[in-house]
């Protein structure tokens, strides 16, 4: 396993370079990457074909920068410039341990003084560059793929918030023992936690400029099947504990083109530093599980992925609206569900039946799909519009 970068860097070339990126943070970064880019496509082609219209944004150009501006970039500087100087300074102790760095309170004072100096002078000059001695009124159209950028933002805070919180109430036991590393930690995110309450967010905000909800969904279903697939390949290459039950059963004939770890893995190395030690070696990360489990995150990975594939093939086809995004909630939903009677997770009990978290989102998943799928065939049988 790979806990950082330089882990797999050192693997792969034999030097040691020190990096403060975890895996696992780093594939989720580029799952936002890849996310963005095809929704992008996606919103793009479909104002080509009408089915989006720009807005328009109202825009006063030629104004001297305010001392709002001036205040609020100037603070961000600081911030910025509080912790940069820091981590230039000490950045052994960054590199070994960056939560722990930037979520602390210490920082450079001075270097917080000169970013914020600089912030708000580079504010200043920019507008001054521009400015007009009779400001202008101007009314110009903003594209909904145009917003991507503010969307992506808003849907990693909030998604993040909502995996963290999702995963602490799946694992109160071991919230307990660390909230603080809990709730700060790279590691430990529930994905429909991250897609529940990134959607609300992005509902909230794309809102605010009339976007067919329907036909942003739409947009969003290949960029988010496929999200989830390069997320679990940083689950699977960091060991995050996304793994699956112990499973000690020798690999069936018809997988011996495959490598063994593919049917069952001890995940030496992994970041939660789960396990027995391993003799001989030396590190923070030198633990492998006593019994080879399932390696889940990997078939996630596999299967997520060829479904973007999938729904990518067929997206022009599929020309009535929310069918694409209901077929995503069915898909992912059995996907999600079906692992899960292989994979390691809390159990819920209610009614006499034994669930996890995610069978139980999963499952309603499914029926929203389902009724998603009647409701769209629906509206174009009737000729309704959809909203």
């Amino acid at each position: 396993m790979y806990p950082t970068i330089s882990d797999l860097l050192k693997d792969l070339l034999g030097i040691h370079i020190p990096l403060p990126i975890q895996t696992f943070g780093f594939f989720v970064a580029l799952a936002f990457v890849a996310a963005n880019y095809f929704i992008t496509r996606e919103l793009k082609r479909k104002e080509r074909e009408g089915l989006l219209q720009p807005t328009l944004k109202t825009v006063v150009e030629g104004l001297p920068a305010s001392a709002n501006e001036l205040l609020m970039n100037g603070l961000y500087g600081f911030i910025i410039g509080y912790k940069i100087l820091y981590i230039i300074l000490n950045y052994q102790e960054f590199a070994a341990n960056p939560q722990h760095v930037v979520i602390s309170l210490e920082g450079s004072f001075l270097g917080g003084l000169l970013a914020a100096a600089g912030m708000a002078y580079w504010t200043y000059a920019e507008k001054k560059k521009h400015q007009l001695a009779k400001p202008v009124t101007k009314q110009v159209p903003l594209h909904p793929y145009q917003l991507m950028g503010n969307i992506t933002i808003i849907a990693a805070v909030a998604g993040i918030i909502g995996a963290k919180i999702f995963h602490n109430l799946e694992n109160l036991d071991e919230f307990a023992l660390d909230p603080w590393g809990s709730l700060f930690s790279f590691s430990g995110l529930t994905f429909y936690g991250g897609l529940i309450c990134g959607t609300a967010a992005v509902l909230w905000y794309t809102n605010k400029f009339r976007i067919p909800v329907v036909h942003l969904f739409d947009s969003a279903a290949p960029g988010l099947m496929l999200a989830y697939g390069v997320g679990r390949i940083g689950c699977q290459m960091s060991g995050d504990g996304d793994w699956g039950i112990v499973n000690t059963s020798p690999k069936p004939g018809w997988l011996d083109f495959l490598p063994d770890w593919f049917w069952s893995y001890n995940y030496p190395n992994n970041v939660l530093g789960e396990g027995i030690p391993i003799p001989g070696c030396e590190g923070t990360h030198c633990n492998a599980l006593a019994f080879p489990v399932f390696p889940t995150p990997l078939y996630e990975a596999i299967a997520c992925i060829l479904l973007f594939v999938l729904l990518w093939s067929f997206r022009k086809r599929i020309t009535v609206p929310g069918l694409m995004f209901s077929v995503y909630l069915v898909l992912n939903g059995f996907e999600r569900f079906f692992i899960e009677k292989i994979r390691v997770n809390t159990l819920y009990h209610a009614f006499g039946k034994a669930f996890t978290q995610a069978e139980l989102i999963s499952s309603a998943m499914i029926l929203i799909g389902i009724a998603g799928i009647y409701w769209s065939l629906k509206q174009r049988k009737s000729g309704r519009p959809t909203v």
